[in-house]
């Protein structure tokens, strides 16, 4: 069995949609979960948007909910709504919608400078934690029990 090693250092589209569709191909084979997920219907999006009495968007959430979780993706507010109890108003309505949908874990991801303490308020724990990531901050990964 012959091969060779290239180095790419810009990016191949084309390398990493194979290279994504053979990570799904195995974790497809090796969990019923994963399976399962990619199933239409399957993962039950949450999209709540903020708007102001213009109708521009100030904000919102983004967030999917499947294997009992909901994954938190996408949580911003502009500058001048922060501090107002809109974020918290909002991360209550999607918990209350993934429950609906199921959910009895919720999950994220945030960095040192964004919102850790605002989802500790929240009642979420930090589970893991990467140092230095970036340099000078960290990096966690936070789950709150939705249903007792």
């Amino acid at each position: 069995m012959s091969y060779s090693i290239e180095t790419m250092l810009e990016h191949n589209e084309e390398f990493s949609t194979f290279l994504h569709g053979k990570i799904r191909e195995f974790n497809n084979e090796s969990s019923l979960y994963h399976k399962e997920s990619r199933k239409k219907g399957a993962v039950q999006p949450i999209n709540i948007i903020v708007s102001d009495n213009n109708k521009n968007w100030i904000g919102g959430l983004n967030a999917d909910v499947y294997w009992g979780w909901m994954e938190i993706n996408d949580f911003w507010f502009h500058e001048s709504y922060r501090g107002k109890g809109i974020g918290g108003q909002l991360l209550d309505k999607a918990e209350k919608v993934a429950r609906e949908k199921g959910a009895k874990k919720a999950l994220l991801t945030t960095f040192e400078f964004q919102a850790r303490s605002f989802y500790e308020n929240k009642g979420y724990q930090v589970v893991g934690e990467v140092k230095d990531y970036p340099p000078g901050s960290s990096y966690y990964t936070m789950v709150k029990i939705l249903v007792k």
